[in-house]
């Protein structure tokens, strides 16, 4: 699997866009496109991206997602400045937990939707989406008064999902990482190269991720990976826009942005108004509550034809020939034979079963509003032992 070293140029847009250290590895691994996420080269096209999603479904794929940097918060005062940007509550999280985050700002506007890690009582990480967190950090830390170091260490996730990423991990690292519980982390020494390993990822079904700390070791630890991987069905791949719209998971950028809160997206269960620790946002988020909003996050269910690839634009959303809101993800599902989205709707057409227009670069389709998420609703595929 030889490449030539400079086969990257063809992607380089230059050194203002960093590659990872598992983007040769990848291209080596049949990478054929890539985007950029937080400054830095993901890779998006691995060939078919509804044999990515099988492969993912049925198996197990292995990804580059060293583009979640980490946000380092420590000092005597981490686990206060920590509490201080998210709207959750924070105060029972236990070392060696993860947490689904919000970061919002003091109109209640997010941020970023991280997965948050403790390390130690003042030792935090911030896994972020695609936004500038470590700046947000930086400039709060400046002014709040707090004794707070906040940096971008040397780490570097890759995520390993699907039903078979248990049997791939015990073969790469042996039984102690497999016994992880949803959502929780371990330290590990892999002979002298020190990982992060986690029971979490950005699928919806069974999967890890192996925060690598040292950068020079990416090739290696891809290899490895690999090497104990494809006797037991894991491939090389990219995260799957057609699971994660499956499963109603929100994307920075596409389906949310500092112009929404918490509520609107109907992500409540972030929000704890009533704790006793001050946040950038709560003044906000209380005055949000008790005005009420204006429009809800939604699923659609789109009739016609199979849609072909997914929308690089938002599309427009009517009723009865009235702009209601508009599809910020959209998808079809092979597995479930329907065309799938996500859209942001004024909070009268909101309700499930409400029969709404979306229009598209070839035309007006009916859709209807439906549940969210499209497919295994209690996450069981995620969480299950």
């Amino acid at each position: 699997m030889d490449v030539n070293k400079d086969a990257f140029g063809k992607f380089s847009f230059g050194t203002q866009v960093r590659k990872s250290p598992y983007s040769d590895a990848a291209l080596r691994w049949g990478a054929k496109g890539f985007s950029v996420y937080n400054h830095m080269y993901i890779p998006r096209d691995f060939g078919d991206p509804i044999q990515n999603f099988w492969n993912l479904v049925n198996d197990a794929i292995l990804c580059d997602v060293a583009v979640e940097r980490q946000v380092e918060i420590t000092g005597a005062d981490a686990a206060k400045f920590t509490q201080y940007m998210s709207c959750r509550d924070l105060s029972k999280m236990q070392v060696g937990q993860c947490k689904y985050v919000l970061i919002t700002d003091q109109n209640g506007g997010i941020i970023n939707d991280p997965i948050l890690l403790k390390l130690g009582a003042n030792h935090f990480w911030l896994s972020i989406a695609d936004s500038d967190v470590l700046l947000w950090a930086k400039g709060l830390a400046v002014n709040c008064g707090m004794d707070v170091h906040i940096t971008e260490p040397d780490v570097s996730p890759l995520q390993l999902q699907g039903p078979k990423s248990r049997e791939v991990l015990r073969a790469a690292f042996g039984d102690a990482p497999t016994e992880l519980k949803y959502y929780r982390f371990m330290e590990y020494d892999w002979g002298g190269i020190p990982l992060i390993i986690s029971r979490t990822g950005w699928s919806s079904e069974l999967g890890y991720e192996i925060f690598l700390r040292d950068g020079s070791a990416g090739d290696q630890l891809w290899e490895h990976l690999m090497a104990v991987g494809q006797p037991l069905g894991l491939k090389p791949g990219h995260t799957s826009s057609i699971r994660r719209i499956e499963a109603g998971m929100l994307s920075y950028h596409a389906d949310m942005t500092l112009e929404n809160n918490p509520f609107e997206l109907r992500l409540d269960r972030l929000v704890d108004l009533e704790m006793v620790a001050d946040f950038v946002s709560k003044a906000a988020l209380n005055r949000i509550k008790e005005q009420g909003v204006s429009r809800y996050f939604v699923g659609l269910r789109i009739s016609g034809a199979p849609l072909v690839g997914s929308n690089d634009t938002h599309w427009p959303v009517f009723d009865d020939g009235r702009k209601v809101g508009h599809v910020t993800s959209s998808v079809h599902s092979p597995r479930l034979r329907q065309n799938i989205a996500l859209a942001m709707v004024a909070t009268q057409v909101s309700a499930i079963g409400t029969q709404l227009e979306v229009e598209l670069a070839s035309g007006r389709r009916t859709c209807e509003v439906v549940p969210t998420p499209f497919f295994d609703p209690q996450k069981v595929l995620a969480a299950k032992g």
